[in-house]
C-alpha cells in the first residue's frame, strides 16, 4: 500500500480558513431590506432570511424612562404591563397560545425607548402576529395583574441594593446627569413604584404609545409582499397621536467643572465597587467606530491595558474594563472595577495611572493592529441571527444611522491610524474633572475618597439613587 504524506496540509488548511474568514469580514454587508411607512406614521422594515424557518420581530417607540416625570419606574412597568392582557386575550391566554407553539415574547423599557420583541416559527405567523398587534395597540392593564407585578418589582428593588454591582450604574447616571431626564432610573425605587396604580400605566400608555414615531422590523423566512399586506392590515388601525412628542432628553447636559466623588455607604460592604469617568458620546458620533477600536485596547477586552495592570500585573481586582455608554443625545464614559476595602486607594490610583499613560504615551502600531483585528473579528457575529438583524434595523431607526455604518465598518476600522487614535484619546477620554462613584463602607474609605474630589455621601439604604 502506498503511503501518502500529509504533514504539510495543516498550514495550508489553516491559511485557507484565515483567508476565508478575512474575506467574509471584508464582504459583510447588511442584507437587502425594504422600508416603508404606513399612513399612520409607523415605519416598517422587512428583511427576508430563508436559512431557517423562523421569524423575528422588533418594535421600538419613544416610551422610555425619560418620560417618567416624577413617577420613576412607570415606563418600565407600563412595558411589562403590555403582557397583562388585551381586549381579546387575557394574560393566561397570551401565555398559553405562545407557549403551545414555542413562540416567545418580550416587552421592556430602557432609558429612552420601549421595545417589543418576538420570535416564532414561520408557519405560525398568522397565529402570533394578531397577538402581537393587540399587545402593542390594545392592552388593558388589569389592576389585579398590575398589583402582582408591582409586588415582584418591589421585592427585586429591595434585593438589588444588596449587590452594589447591580445598582452602581443607576447611581452613576443620576450623579453624572443630575436633574436631566437621563438621570432617571429605569427601575424606579420602592417609594416611586409603591405609589403607582394601574391607572398610571393606562395614562402613560395613552400619552406615549403611538405609531407616529415608532418602527417595527420583521426579519426571517417569509415573502415580503405577503408580510407587507399582513402588517398593513393589522397595524393600519393603530391610531396616531396627532401630537408631536417632545424630546425630553433634548435639553443641554451640564459638563462637570470639577472633580467630584459620590460615596455610597454600605455598612456591611467588604469591597469597594467603583466607576470613574465622565461625559461620553452620542450613539451617532462620527468617530464611534474609532472610539470602539481605541477602547478595545484601553479596557474593552480581557487583554486590555486596564485589565493587564489592575488584574494581571497587580492583582488588585478580578477584572477591570472601560466602556462608552451612548444614548441618542449624550452618553458617558467610565472605568469600572471592584476591589477589597483595604486596596481601594491602590486600585483607584492604578486606574488613574493607566488613564494617564493612555494620554501620555498613546498606543503603538502593533497594539492598534491587534485591536483592529479583534474588533473586525467580533463584528459579523453581532448580526448573524434574525433577531440580531431585527434589532439592528430598529436601532438604525432609533439612533438615526443607516446601513453605511455596517457596510463601511471594516473599512473605517482599517483606515484608523496612530495619529487619528491619538486625537481620539485627547478628545474623548477625560483627563481632568473626573467623576467617581464609590460604593463601600464609608467609615473605611471616606478619607480616601476625599483625595479625588469633593465628596457627596449617600446611604445605600436610602430610597432611590
Amino acid at each position: 500500500m502506498k503511503t501518502i504524506i500529509i504533514k504539510n496540509i495543516f498550514p495550508v488548511v489553516l491559511g485557507f480558513m484565515l483567508t476565508t474568514a478575512a474575506a467574509a469580514q471584508s464582504a459583510f454587508k447588511v442584507p437587502p431590506f425594504e422600508k416603508f411607512r404606513l399612513p399612520n406614521g409607523l415605519t416598517v422594515y422587512l428583511m427576508e432570511q430563508h436559512e431557517v424557518p423562523l421569524v423575528s420581530l422588533s418594535v421600538v417607540l419613544p416610551a422610555g424612562a425619560i418620560y417618567d416625570g416624577e413617577k420613576h419606574g412607570l415606563a418600565s412597568l407600563t412595558a411589562q404591563g403590555l403582557q397583562y392582557g388585551t381586549k381579546s386575550y387575557t394574560k393566561a391566554k397570551i401565555e398559553q397560545e405562545l407557549d403551545f407553539i414555542g413562540a416567545n415574547l418580550n416587552t421592556y423599557s430602557s432609558k429612552e425607548y420601549a421595545s417589543v420583541s418576538a420570535k416564532f416559527a414561520a408557519k405560525d405567523a398568522d397565529k402570533v402576529l394578531p397577538i402581537l398587534n393587540e399587545v402593542l395597540t390594545a392592552p388593558v392593564f388589569p389592576a389585579i395583574e398590575f398589583e402582582k407585578d408591582k409586588k415582584r418589582n418591589l421585592s427585586s428593588l429591595e434585593q438589588a441594593k444588596n449587590s452594589p454591582r447591580q445598582v452602581i450604574n443607576a447611581y452613576w447616571d443620576h450623579f453624572i446627569y443630575g436633574n436631566h431626564v437621563y438621570g432617571n432610573s429605569v427601575t424606579g425605587s420602592p417609594l416611586t413604584i409603591g405609589k403607582l396604580t394601574a391607572d398610571d400605566l393606562k395614562a402613560f400608555y395613552k400619552a406615549n404609545y403611538a405609531p407616529d414615531n415608532a418602527a417595527i422590523a420583521v426579519v426571517g423566512d417569509f415573502n415580503a409582499k405577503v408580510m407587507k399586506l399582513k402588517l398593513s392590515r393589522l397595524f393600519s388601525t393603530w391610531k396616531k397621536s396627532g401630537v408631536v412628542q417632545n424630546n425630553q432628553a433634548a435639553q443641554a447636559i451640564a459638563t462637570p467643572t470639577g472633580a467630584r466623588v459620590l460615596l455610597v455607604n454600605k455598612d456591611d460592604a467588604r469591597e469597594t465597587t467603583m466607576l470613574i469617568g465622565g461625559i461620553g458620546v452620542k450613539r451617532n458620533n462620527p468617530d464611534y467606530v474609532a472610539i470602539e477600536v481605541v477602547n478595545t485596547l484601553f479596557g474593552g477586552r480581557f487583554t486590555s491595558m486596564l485589565n493587564d495592570e489592575l488584574r494581571v500585573n497587580s492583582g488588585l481586582t478580578y477584572g477591570a474594563r472601560s466602556s462608552f455608554n451612548s444614548l441618542k443625545n449624550s452618553g458617558t464614559f467610565n472605568i469600572s472595577t471592584f476591589t477589597a476595602l483595604k486596596t481601594t486607594e491602590a486600585t483607584v490610583d492604578k486606574a488613574l495611572e493607566v488613564l494617564a499613560k493612555l494620554h501620555k504615551e498613546g498606543i503603538d502600531e502593533k497594539s492598534l493592529a491587534s485591536a483592529k483585528n479583534y474588533v473586525k473579528g467580533q463584528f459579523p457575529p453581532r448580526y448573524e441571527t434574525s433577531g440580531q438583524l431585527a434589532d439592528l434595523l430598529t436601532q438604525m431607526f432609533w439612533y438615526g444611522f443607516n446601513e453605511s455604518f455596517i457596510n463601511d465598518f471594516q473599512a473605517n476600522v482599517d483606515k484608523l491610524d496612530l495619529a487619528q487614535a491619538k486625537a481620539i484619546i485627547a478628545k474623548y477620554y477625560p483627563a481632568n474633572n473626573l467623576q467617581f462613584v464609590l460604593v463601600g463602607k464609608a467609615a473605611d474609605i471616606k478619607k480616601i475618597a476625599e483625595k479625588y474630589g469633593k465628596v457627596t455621601e449617600k446611604q445605600i439604604k436610602e430610597d432611590g439613587f
